[in-house]
């Protein structure tokens, strides 16, 4: 799901790289220009304190929803919210897992007014911002609150804003907050007197236990490449420090060859050798993965906070999810280190009908009773302050744990974001990786040449991380 912060980003770009190789390029590239920016007030109501963008009695605002691991079921209680305070403005929702196939054809045309541009069939981020087909969105971060209760900047949590600004402008709302680590069943633990490693040195003493015990020690999204790739850039972050990573988002010469990185994922082609996968992992995709995870053949999976929604229908009852960190290498430069943030990208087309009732959707979305709504809906945190205070949910319970003892600093890449064609070779190595077809020394050498590459390109459009 979804921001990355990508995200999850949620589900992230499986296919992002083909955006402009499809017969809507065309279309898409139409959108560019000075004649496609927005008017100020495309919704033609007057605007007040209570409605800030003027949108208009009697408009229609037309909201696609990706219905992915978070389901839609939160997005129909924004609705309820948004029409208590706009009656005579009707909102036509609909919800689709191909967001790319049906939403950019229409882009330099009649787009939707918001779109939850995520999952693997989503349109690439910098590819809409570089033809000028998304809105910045710094209006909705200036606005009034839905509950009056000063601006939506100041109620948004760490990371949402910067994980949504690309170029200096804030063009994707990352709507749903998720924290990233080690899913297990703590009622296996207990029942085995198992403890949860730490580090990888803990893993690796604890494996052959779970082996014993007619287990694999892991599975994972052979699938997906973003799925693996989270938890080799949080090893990577762990291993070599945050530096490391922003020289990485920022295309450095020999970024990928710093101090640790190496040694990092060495404990990852270890694993690989050392045959502590789920056979078969290879072939399966996040949620096959999932499921075999819950029914109790693999004692980790790795992934975000939106696990437990999206399995919510064959959750046993008996089994107690709860997400422990990812594991500290032998000697971290950042031990400790969480991957959370804000993901699962909202964005309002440049062309949209109606975008002051797309941005007034928006702080429906971000106000007390929409995250907390989402909250308790999806048990997953939304990217708004105190979203999950009244949400009573082991799973996410223990992410919360997690993140209150998280150092200030937390794990975020953003080449995924910058850059389609590193975003997709990366995850196609991750999953070699993870396969075994390359070890990690590889992995390091073929992610540097294709860092090479784009940075080389005259016609890629570069993007600079600064913190």
């Amino acid at each position: 799901m979804s921001n990355d912060l990508t995200r999850r980003t949620v589900l992230r770009r499986a296919a992002a790289a083909g955006l402009l190789a499809t017969p809507a390029a065309g279309l898409l590239a139409a959108c560019a220009g000075s004649d496609s920016k927005p008017e100020d007030n495309k919704g033609g109501g007057a605007k007040s304190a209570d409605n800030p963008f003027g949108v208009a009695d009697g408009s229609t605002v037309k909201v696609v929803v990706f219905d992915g691991g978070l389901g839609t079921d939160y997005a129909k209680k924004d609705v309820e919210i948004f029409k208590a305070k706009h009656a005579n403005v009707t909102v036509n929702q609909s919800a689709t897992q191909k967001i790319k196939t049906q939403e950019q054809p229409k882009m330099a045309t009649s787009p939707s007014d918001l779109i939850n541009n995520s999952g693997a069939d989503n349109m690439d981020t910098s590819t809409l911002i570089n033809e000028n087909a998304i809105q910045s969105l710094d209006d909705l971060l200036d606005a009034p609150t839905w509950d009056g209760t000063g601006k939506i900047r100041d109620v948004l949590l760490p990371g949402t804003i910067n994980d949504g600004t690309f170029q200096g402008k804030f063009y994707t709302l990352k709507y749903a907050y998720t924290v990233w680590g080690m899913w297990y069943d703590a009622a296996l633990f207990e029942k085995n007197s198992w403890t949860a490693p730490k580090t990888w040195a803990d893993f690796f003493t604890l494996a052959p236990k779970i082996k014993a015990a007619g287990v694999a020690p892991f599975v994972y999204d052979g699938v997906h490449g973003y799925y693996p790739r989270w938890h080799i850039m949080a090893t990577v972050w762990n291993a070599a420090g945050k530096q490391a990573v922003v020289d990485i988002d920022n295309l450095k010469p020999d970024a990928w060859k710093a101090a640790g990185i190496l040694e990092g994922l060495q404990n990852i082609e270890k694993m690989v050798k050392d045959q502590l996968i789920l056979a078969g992992s290879s072939a399966l995709n996040h949620t096959a993965s999932q499921q075999a995870h819950l029914d109790g053949k693999a004692a980790f999976i790795q992934l975000g906070t939106w696990y437990k929604n999206e399995m919510a229908k064959t959750l046993p009852p008996t089994f107690k999810l709860t997400l422990s960190n990812y594991w500290d290498v032998a000697s971290p430069k950042a031990a400790g280190a969480v991957y959370a943030g804000a993901g699962e990208d909202w964005v309002v087309p440049a062309k949209a009908a109606n975008a002051a009732g797309a941005k007034e959707y928006l702080r429906a979305m971000l106000s007390t009773e929409g995250a907390g709504a989402f909250a308790s809906l999806t048990k997953s945190l939304a990217s708004v302050k105190g979203s999950g205070d009244k949400v009573d949910d082991t799973a996410l319970a223990s992410a919360n744990a997690l993140m209150k003892g998280a150092p200030a600093e937390l794990i975020s890449f953003r080449y995924p974001d910058f850059y389609a064609d590193y975003d997709k070779e990366s995850q196609n190595l991750s999953e070699d990786l993870m396969a075994g077809r390359v070890d990690a020394a590889g992995f390091i050498t073929k992610m540097q040449a294709i860092a090479d590459k784009v940075s080389k390109d005259p016609n890629v459009k570069k993007q600079t991380r600064t913190n």
